[in-house]
């Protein structure tokens, strides 16, 4: 059994890797601005708490094992998120990062393509640089974990594919459920297997 803070426990990713960190019998520290959209399970006890602010946010994360953050990129900060982090004294920190910086070829990353949706650049550009900057970062034991291109509700089914800096597709395009997202996220947790590194998961 782990202490996991989770950050935006109450989001579509955030939820699901809320239940599946329960359903192992971890104990989640689940913070969201509104803590009665947190759906109530074993071992997660909701907080409610604004991640803007940076000393809050440092002191509830004090004594977890890990921190996950599962927030949209445009509606939060990369340096205060960090720095919360680390004043916190917790050293691994996993962050549910976004497809768009993966790679569809060689130097050509998904956001840079013609097909990608332009309402979706702006996060997808932040996300980026949120990655870039984790890279540069020698304190914290970080992983970002990208999903597919189709990052949707689904089904839990535990059969997927992990890789790197690439996009995964297969016959039916590039997609991963948010139940199967939460496995690889957890497994990582549980397992590190890419420390200070991207990784992707998809069908």
């Amino acid at each position: 059994m782990m202490k996991i803070a989770l950050i935006g426990a109450s989001g579509n990713a955030g939820s699901r890797i809320a239940a599946e960190l329960s359903s192992r019998g971890h104990k989640v520290t689940a913070i969201a601005r509104d803590a009665s959209r947190i759906t109530a399970l074993p071992g997660v006890t909701p907080l409610a708490l604004d991640i803007a602010d940076t000393a809050a946010l440092a002191d509830a994360l004090k004594g977890h094992d890990a921190v996950v953050s599962s927030v949209h990129f445009l509606a939060s900060d990369a340096e205060q998120l960090i720095g919360a982090v680390k004043a916190s004294g917790v050293r691994r920190y996993l962050v549910v990062g976004g497809a768009g910086s993966l790679e569809v070829a060689p130097g050509v990353k998904l956001f840079d393509t013609p097909q990608f949706p332009p309402e979706y650049k702006a996060e997808a550009t932040k996300g980026g640089a949120f990655l870039d900057r984790l890279k540069t970062e020698s304190d914290l034991d970080w992983t970002f974990l990208s999903p597919s291109a189709v990052f949707v509700p689904g089904t839990r089914t535990g059969t997927f594919r992990l890789g790197e800096d690439q996009l995964l597709q297969n016959e039916n395009g590039s997609s991963i459920s948010f139940e199967d997202y939460a496995i690889a996220l957890v497994d990582e947790i549980e397992t590190p297997r890419h420390s200070r590194r991207r990784f992707t998961v998809g069908y």
